[in-house]
């Protein structure tokens, strides 16, 4: 069986669609819901990098009892980290990864 290189899933948030990747790198893959104007994303990602072109962007982790195994899970995970426009659109730390989608 191939090894699927690239996973895309497609979701309506409140009022827009977010796109799931899911990108195998080595052992590891990285993960992110993007929308028109911003992301979400397992670690990995330089949100500050994307802070330079005025792009909100989290990071999403988990609690000690849970996992990010997929893209469903990164939506319930919680936000570890943002930038500064996303603290412009009032996405905080420790909300669910949908709801600083949602503001994105």
């Amino acid at each position: 069986m191939a090894q699927e290189i690239l996973c895309h899933q497609r979701v309506r948030l409140s009022y827009k669609d977010a796109f799931g990747y899911v990108i195998p790198v080595g052992t590891t893959s990285l993960m992110t819901w993007v929308t028109d104007e911003g992301m979400i994303g397992t670690e990995g990602f330089d949100i500050d990098a994307l802070a330079v072109f005025g792009v909100p962007a989290a990071i999403v982790g988990v609690s000690e009892e849970s996992t990010l195994e997929t893209l469903d899970d990164l939506m319930d995970a919680e936000v570890k980290a943002v930038n500064l426009p996303a603290v412009q659109r009032r996405i905080e730390i420790g909300m669910p990864g949908r709801e600083a989608l949602n503001r994105m």
